[in-house]
């Protein structure tokens, strides 16, 4: 299989150069440049040569379109946006520039809302307490050293397999990058790999424990894993196919981290994601909302929307929208996720933006989005549908114009879409009436 060893030393050598290259193309501190290319040990160099230099990167996933991804630039006002080996090599082709001890800041991902708009998450430059203190509380909690070797299975535009990764070189130890996800090669790589850690989402778990017979695995000491509900069944297959207190979980969103599961708990505890992590306090609402109290460098804006940035904060006190209930003993137990949203894959799908999209399509008069469940991906992404058209320039339509994970992967033409009492669709009783719920 196709496989790049990142090297500490390799990359802070290729970071100092990213951080000389930008400061040529004019980028300073709080500047933004968006990085939108497949995992390499360039881009991962890059990416911190920018963040500790405080330079901002902004992650987006190499697979938007062209029209997606222009309008996520344009919002991000970057002044330099990197698309193409041929760009990444130029920002590289520089003398060296000088690097802070840690990151001067947090990564700018997107995240969509339930009204459709993808929102930036934005933290700024950070002070230097700060900056130590997000550091600092990634390595003691997950024991990041020099001897480790990590092994990224998801997409490093998403923000904790970046995090992962990052987080392992700067403290001394290799990266692995396996390049697509194959499974099969996968498990028979792991052995003379020998990986330390990974962080996956729970479908991974899934395909890999699908693909045959499992290697030995008794050189991880951190299977990480978030992103979406894992399944019980697959959640005891993990801890028991990896080494004992290995397996881990982590609750949280692009914009903020809440808690961390050891397997041991969970195994107390069956269904809870973890208590809150170190500095953080959690409270469920009367409406079952989850908040969690955070320290100031873990605090976040949503980038250029004050009406969103406000509506998720109450003092120190952040929530991004959902719901569960805590026990006695403060472990939280997640009862569902925000309105309407769909993870597929550990990838978060906002139906109103796919509808968006499916509704311009000639021959539609309405669309509803939906998630159902799905053994593979978690959740498969479905369309219903009125109008003349047909699921085969349907799927066409989508594919020139939405990310893979965003495509529906089924279509179902009906005559009418139900509404709620006020008129709008209503989008969660759409499975049943067709009879997938």
């Amino acid at each position: 299989m196709p496989l790049e060893l990142v090297t500490a030393s390799a990359s802070k050598d290729a970071q100092r150069r990213a951080a000389g290259g930008l400061r040529r193309a004019g980028l300073g501190a709080g500047d933004r440049v968006v990085l939108s290319l497949p995992p390499s040990a360039d881009l991962l160099a890059v990416a911190l040569g920018a963040l500790r230099s405080g330079v901002v990167p902004v992650m987006l996933d190499p697979a938007l379109t062209t029209g997606e991804r222009g309008e996520l630039v344009a919002d991000a006002d970057a002044a330099l946006a990197v698309d193409s080996r041929p760009a990444l090599r130029r920002v590289l082709d520089a003398p060296g520039g000088e690097l802070a001890g840690v990151p001067l800041a947090r990564p700018m991902h997107y995240t969509s809302g339930t009204s459709g708009r993808r929102k930036g998450v934005w933290s700024g430059v950070l002070g230097e307490a700060s900056a130590r203190a997000l550091f600092d509380e990634e390595v003691e909690l997950w024991g990041f050293d020099a001897a480790d070797r990590h092994l990224v299975l998801g997409p490093l535009h998403h923000s904790a397999p970046l995090r992962f990764a990052m987080h392992t070189l700067l403290a001394g130890g290799d990266v692995l990058l396996p390049g697509r996800f194959d499974p099969p090669a996968l498990l028979a790589a792991i052995p003379e790999l020998r990986p330390t850690t990974a962080f996956c989402a729970p479908t991974h778990l899934k395909r890999l424990f699908a693909a045959g017979e499992l290697p030995p695995l008794d050189s991880f000491r951190l299977l990480a894993h978030a992103g979406e509900a894992c399944p019980h069944r697959v959640k005891r297959r993990a801890i028991e196919a990896f080494p004992a207190g290995s397996v881990a979980e982590l609750y949280g969103s692009t914009e903020a981290q809440f808690t961390a599961c050891r397997a041991e708990e969970w195994l107390a505890r069956p269904g809870t994601v973890g208590r809150a992590r170190a500095g953080r306090r959690l409270r469920v609402d009367g409406d079952g909302v989850i908040w969690c109290r955070v320290p100031a460098h873990a605090r976040f804006s949503y980038w250029r929307d004050p009406d969103k940035t406000a509506a998720a904060w109450r003092g120190t006190a952040v929530t991004v929208g959902d719901v569960g209930r805590l026990d006695s003993d403060g472990y939280l137990y997640l009862d569902g996720r925000r309105d309407d949203l769909i993870i597929s894959g550990g990838v978060n799908v906002y139906p109103l933006e796919v509808e968006r999209v499916l509704n311009r399509c000639p021959g539609v008069r309405e669309s509803a989005v939906f998630g159902v469940d799905d053994e593979r991906w978690g959740q498969r992404v479905c369309a219903a549908v009125v109008g003349t058209v047909s699921p085969g320039v349907l799927a066409d339509y989508a594919r020139a114009r939405l990310a893979p994970a965003k495509r529906p992967k089924d279509y179902h033409l009906v005559p009418g879409l139900p509404t709620s009492p006020t008129g709008k669709v209503a989008r969660r009783a759409v499975p049943g009436i067709l009879g997938l719920s």
